[in-house]
């Protein structure tokens, strides 16, 4: 007997929790996603990116403060579970961190760190889910190719405000308060340093 016509059920969060740990999952507009944990480089781009926003942006040493920065929050979005590689809240959104697992507010800005495995779904769904959600702000860091891509929600669509790449020192929004050494995401000393 064919299945063909039949409705496919939505992924549900008991569907979620079964997927081994060594895999990261999501459940993306009623799909369940299970991908590997991220090779070295993509890591050591989200972990840098992360040590340059914290102190200035979240700790407010050397920059304006005012946000909290996570490393892979699980976010409950609707019936959304998105695990991006880092997200901020200004602090007028997010007043405190909550006790719980997962964080049902919607970030201001997201970081997708993209590889092989998983830029289709960053770029296609997940971005689909940001806009519905109204985060304002979402950048793709490509350790393969070097690269920052910067986007603003408008009203309508995605906006790309910038592209960044190799080594440049930026300012790149909602973060040029303070400048951004790309070199550091990709592992690399200072350009002209011995």
């Amino acid at each position: 007997m064919s299945r063909q016509g039949l409705a496919k059920r939505p992924a549900t969060y008991d569907d979620l929790v079964k997927v081994p740990d060594h895999l990261v999952a999501e459940i993306l507009e009623g799909d369940l996603y299970a991908t590997p944990r991220p090779s070295a480089p993509h890591v050591l781009a989200a972990s840098a990116l992360g040590g340059e926003l914290l102190g200035p942006f979240q700790s407010g040493r050397g920059g304006p403060g005012g946000w909290w920065i996570l490393d892979e929050p699980e976010l409950h979005l609707a019936a959304d579970v998105i695990v991006p590689d880092l997200a901020g809240w200004r602090r007028s959104t997010l007043p405190r961190i909550p006790n719980t697992p997962a964080i049902g507010i919607a970030p201001d800005w997201v970081c997708e760190i993209l590889s092989p495995s998983t830029e289709a779904m960053d770029r296609v769904p997940k971005l689909a889910i940001y806009a519905r959600e109204r985060v304002s702000h979402v950048w793709f860091v490509n350790p393969r190719s070097l690269t920052l891509e910067v986007l603003r929600r408008t009203e309508e669509h995605w906006v790309v405000a910038a592209t960044h790449d190799g080594d440049q020192v930026v300012h790149a929004e909602p973060f040029d308060a303070v400048p951004l050494e790309l070199f550091r995401l990709w592992g690399r000393s200072a350009p002209g340093a011995a």
